[in-house]
C-alpha cells in the first residue's frame, strides 16, 4: 500500500514542484526567494516527506519488476521484500534528511 500511497503522493505534488522548478528559473531573484523558503524547517520536511516517497517508490518498484520475473511470489518472500523495501528506503531518506538539515 505504500507503494501507491507514495506513487499518488508523487503525482499529486507533480505540478506543484514543476511550477516550483519554473519560477525558480525564471530570475536570479526568483531564485534566491525560493532559497529562503526552503530554508524553512517546515518545508524542508515536505521536501524530505517528498524525498521518502520517490525512494520508496523507486526501491518497491524494482520489487516489483523481480516479481513480475516470478522471483519471490509466495507469502514469505513477498512479505520479506517488502520489509526489505521499507528497511531500504527509510536509510536513504534519512541520508537526504541529513544533508537536507545540513549535517554535512
Amino acid at each position: 500500500i505504500l507503494h501507491r500511497i507514495s506513487g499518488l503522493l508523487m503525482f499529486l505534488l507533480l505540478p506543484f514542484i514543476l511550477f516550483l522548478l519554473d519560477t525558480s528559473l525564471v530570475s536570479e531573484g526568483s531564485f534566491e526567494y525560493f532559497k529562503g523558503i526552503t530554508s524553512n524547517w517546515f518545508v524542508k520536511l515536505i521536501i524530505l516527506a517528498l524525498s521518502w516517497a520517490y525512494l520508496h517508490h523507486f526501491c518497491a518498484g524494482i520489487r516489483h519488476l523481480v516479481m513480475d520475473n516470478h522471483v519471490g511470489l509466495d507469502k514469505d518472500s513477498a512479505r520479506k521484500s517488502a520489509v526489505g523495501v521499507f528497511a531500504i528506503s527509510l536509510p536513504l531518506a534519512l541520508v537526504v534528511a541529513l544533508k537536507l538539515f545540513g549535517a554535512f
